[in-house]
């Protein structure tokens, strides 16, 4: 009798076991975080920082997150009267893309929030921005050099 409630305990607690497998193979998928870092004034880098976007969205779909935070001279992808990437900017805002630039780097450089295009918002530090998305365990790739 005992080792019939053995084998028995041993059969439930198997069923449980792969009935939790079943369960967290139909759950979301994990969302992968990214934060990209522009610092470049270079449209070859801007182009490139684009294509990785693409890429990501490509290969993820809605399960990757992305943010863009732009400082110092990368802060020209997102001035309006300077952006080669408008259209695309434009684009991936509407997937959901977020696009940040550095309260910091307008103060010094003496541009006007307004001469951001509409999509980007601000944040009150690039680097400080970043270091935030790393310690809630975003992913971080710095664009260009």
């Amino acid at each position: 009798m005992k080792k019939l409630f053995l084998a028995a305990l041993f059969v439930m607690t198997m069923l449980g076991s792969f009935a939790q497998q079943q369960t967290n193979k139909t759950a979301e998928p994990a969302k992968h975080r990214v934060v990209l870092h522009m610092t470049s004034s270079d449209t070859l880098v801007w182009k490139s920082l684009m294509n990785n976007i693409k890429n990501l969205k490509a290969g993820w779909g809605d399960s990757v997150n992305i943010e863009v935070v732009t400082h110092g001279p990368g802060i020209e992808m997102l001035i309006a009267a300077k952006t080669t990437q408008q259209k695309l900017i434009t684009k991936y805002k509407e997937m959901g893309i977020v696009f940040m630039g550095c309260e910091n780097t307008l103060r010094e450089k003496k541009i006007p929030r307004e001469s951001l295009v509409a999509e980007a918002g601000t944040v009150p530090m690039g680097i400080g921005e970043i270091i935030l998305k790393e310690e809630q365990g975003w992913s971080y790739l710095k664009i260009g050099f």
